[in-house]
């Protein structure tokens, strides 16, 4: 079954052009390292929390819009091996990749997909 690297992010509203170009452009090379897609959302219907809530979980403040994003790969060794080629592409270190948000407020992990109805 497929392996999903996901991520939740607070991205200030003013950069959300910026961040969309960075999606684009990052999605592009995480393709060619081996990813078979890459899924950006930008909230729509994200309520406040009492005791949990993605907003709570990124700190997101006024000004921000909360992001969930996932990475599809074929596999846990693709992934693993395609990240390592990702994160050493020079591509991914240029000025035009800088991230257009927090990144220290940025959660990520990697899921073994169970279910895929």
């Amino acid at each position: 079954m497929d392996y999903i690297d996901g991520f939740v992010a607070a991205v200030p509203k003013a950069n959300k052009d910026k961040y969309i170009q960075h999606a684009r452009e990052a999605a592009v090379i995480f393709k060619e390292h081996g990813a078979l897609r890459l899924v950006e959302c930008w909230e729509d219907d994200v309520p406040e929390g009492k005791v949990t809530s993605f907003p709570m979980a990124v700190k997101r403040e006024t000004d921000e819009a909360v992001v969930f994003s996932w990475v599809v790969w074929p596999s846990r060794e693709v992934r693993d091996v395609g990240m390592a080629k990702v994160m050493n592409d020079p591509r991914m270190n240029g000025p035009a990749m800088e991230m257009p948000f927090d990144g220290k407020r940025l959660i990520f992990g990697g899921f073994r997909m169970i279910v895929d109805a």
